[in-house]
């Protein structure tokens, strides 16, 4: 009798480690679906007018954290924001994929510490490597190597760009949105990956890494974060950093940067800086969003700034609010600085999914925007900039 209750006992021990087994590695996906919703569902339907402008625009992003979630980038989801049939029936030619390697627990826009994360677990379920459970390196290489495999496997739909040579070759035969294709550049969401060590620029580098954001939700070896606990400027680790970034021509990314770092990065950069995703003081109060002094003083130094289309940017999910948005940019330091920065499955609600950039344009056109304009906010102000600081070979 004993023994057939350790038996019933050991039976129900494995039917419970099955069961947290198969919670575990369902977790990534009911978490993705959760947390990269939209406002707006497809299609999207926009005039004629706009459709047909739309087409031939050469259409980049700035941000989207798709590698992040469980999702094979070259497979059509019914969840999440993008993936690559999406983003090439959106009209895109060029999208910057960023890495994302640590989140705080309890993250908000104000005040996080770094002493704890949300990723290991999510790279625990989803069967990442052992060695990415424990270094914030490994992990961003681990996602450069999805972004790598998925263009080698794609038949010539996604071409990873990471020089100026490249990028030449990528638009020799047009624009990429009309031949199927859709160009990628690797980027990293805050520089806590280098783990406080200068020689791993050499290792994201050489993985083709070519967007750094500093900072991301906490403060970190480089400088403090918009929502870190601090929010101090660059450590002298970070003027190291930035130094080295600028010479590599490695493009700085001060989203979610502090206005202390924003300003040591400004005083000493010697090259164009970008805000991959954020809004405006002037639309939309927060402490991730760009007032006018810093407007002016990033496109002073020739940077481009992406327009976000999440609540934290805009305050309002709706295409009006992004198109207020790129409007103030445009009035305060011109229409050449500002970009799309929609920040596409980075576990934020947006506007529309990847199939739905075209509404921008229709709202565009209606706010009184010309079509070169147009083509600049779209696009251009992006292709202009990779075009001179992506490194020549």
């Amino acid at each position: 009798m004993a023994t057939g209750r350790a038996r019933k006992v050991l039976i129900a021990l494995a039917l419970l480690a099955l069961l947290g087994l198969a919670v575990l590695l369902g977790l990534p996906g009911f978490v993705d679906a959760r947390m990269n919703a939209i406002a707006l569902a497809p299609p999207y339907p926009v005039s004629a007018r706009a459709q047909q402008l739309h087409r031939r625009l050469f259409v980049a992003d700035l941000h989207d954290d798709l590698l992040l979630w469980p999702r094979d980038p070259l497979q059509r989801h019914g969840h999440g924001q993008t993936d690559v049939p999406r983003l090439r029936e959106g009209g895109v030619s060029l999208q910057v994929f960023t890495t994302v390697t640590k989140t705080p627990r309890g993250m908000n826009f104000e005040r996080n510490a770094g002493d704890s994360d949300n990723i290991t677990l999510l790279a625990m379920a989803q069967r990442w490597p052992p060695r990415t459970w424990t270094s914030l390196l490994e992990r961003a290489l681990h996602q450069s190597r999805k972004l790598h495999q998925a263009a080698r496997d794609s038949h010539g739909q996604l071409r990873l760009v990471t020089s100026q040579a490249q990028l030449a070759a990528a638009l020799a035969d047009g624009l990429p949105a009309a031949r199927g294709q859709l160009l990628a550049v690797l980027g990293t969401e805050g520089l806590h990956p280098l783990e406080g060590r200068l020689e791993h620029i050499d290792r994201l580098y050489e993985a083709g890494f070519r967007v750094m954001g500093l900072t991301h939700f906490f403060d970190n070896e480089v400088g403090g974060s918009a929502h870190g606990l601090d929010k101090g400027g660059l450590t002298p680790f970070g003027h190291q950093v930035v130094r080295q970034l600028q010479q590599r021509r490695m493009i700085v990314d001060l989203a979610h940067a502090s206005p202390a770092v924003i300003d040591d990065v400004l005083a000493i950069a010697r090259r164009p800086v970008i805000v991959s995703h954020t809004g405006v003081q002037a639309v939309c109060p927060g402490p991730r969003n760009l007032s006018d002094a810093q407007i002016r003083a990033i496109a002073a130094r020739g940077g481009v700034m992406g327009m976000g289309f999440f609540q934290g940017a805009m305050c309002e999910l709706s295409v009006e609010r992004i198109v207020r948005s790129i409007r103030h940019v445009a009035q305060v330091a011109g229409v050449q600085h500002v970009a799309l920065g929609s920040d596409f499955d980075g576990a934020t609600r947006t506007v529309f999914d990847g199939t739905g950039l075209a509404l921008i344009t229709e709202g565009l056109l209606q706010a009184g925007f010309s079509e070169a304009e147009i083509a600049d906010i779209m696009g251009g102000n992006v292709l202009r900039l990779l075009q001179t600081e992506l490194p020549a070979n």
